[in-house]
């Protein structure tokens, strides 16, 4: 368990010092409705005023619509002005490119990782375009899973719950009194339709945070989390290690 009250206000100090250290004011979010950028907005908000938060949010065709409904509970929660807050359809760049690239529509995986690149490309030229640092949302336990998509969601200028695993930033959210819908809502990256993040996995985020924790956090041997009674722990680090190299690349000589 976290003190989420000390959470708060150790991010929304971090945010401030850095900002202040870049000489930049604003900061760019992509709000999706999940939980991670909802939570990662509102300590945004909280530390820097609404005024320096500019939302983003990028549906493309197969967007479920509670995640539209989510994003915009999100922002009338926090009451974060129109002026603030952009819908781009990245809808027909993502498919203009996939279609000069051969991808097809049922390529999920190629079609996902466009589709994250093309959202980034759009809220880092937003981010130059009104002098600010790009907000990430990555959590701990994705960080540590290598769930994201390289040059795509992985990208960011500065990331507030990166130290949090996923069962930490609920346990945020509900501190901060997000709306229930937010907190119920499945996880999923939205890239394809009827994607979820477990369902992916083939474990629980739950169940992944208790092992990554002692593996990584606590250095336990992986034979003795197993004996721990955690029916999935090899699959977890076994996921965890394939996608390692996304932290080591690109690879170079040392100079």
């Amino acid at each position: 368990a976290i003190n989420p009250e000390y959470e708060v206000n150790r991010i929304g100090e971090f945010l401030r010092q850095t900002l202040k250290k870049t000489g930049l004011s604003k900061v760019v979010i992509g709000l999706s409705g999940g939980i991670d950028s909802a939570t990662s907005l509102m300590l945004a908000v909280g530390a820097l005023g609404k005024e320096n938060v500019h939302v983003l949010f990028m549906p493309y065709k197969n967007t479920h619509p509670t995640a539209f409904k989510n994003a915009k509970a999100v922002v009338a929660f926090l009451q974060i002005p129109e002026s603030k807050v952009e819908i781009v359809d990245v809808g027909s760049g993502v498919d203009a490119l996939a279609a000069s690239l051969g991808i097809s529509q049922q390529d999920t995986m190629r079609l996902g990782n466009i589709m994250a690149r093309v959202r980034m490309i759009t809220i880092f030229d937003r981010a130059k375009k009104l002098g600010a640092l790009v907000l990430g949302t990555e959590n701990k336990s994705e960080y540590l899973l290598g769930y994201f998509t390289r040059g795509g969601d992985e990208l960011s200028d500065i990331e507030p719950v990166q130290h949090l695993y996923k069962t930490q930033v609920y346990e945020l959210a509900n501190y901060l009194g997000l709306p229930d819908n937010i907190l119920k809502q499945i996880p999923t990256a939205g890239l394809w339709e009827g994607q979820t993040d477990e369902g992916e996995f083939g474990f629980s985020y739950k169940e992944a945070d208790q092992v990554l924790h002692l593996y990584f956090d606590k250095n336990f041997l992986l034979d003795d989390i197993v004996k721990q009674g955690f029916a999935n722990a090899e699959n977890i680090i076994a996921y965890a290690k394939k996608n390692h190299y996304k932290h080591k690349v690109p690879y170079s000589l040392d100079f």
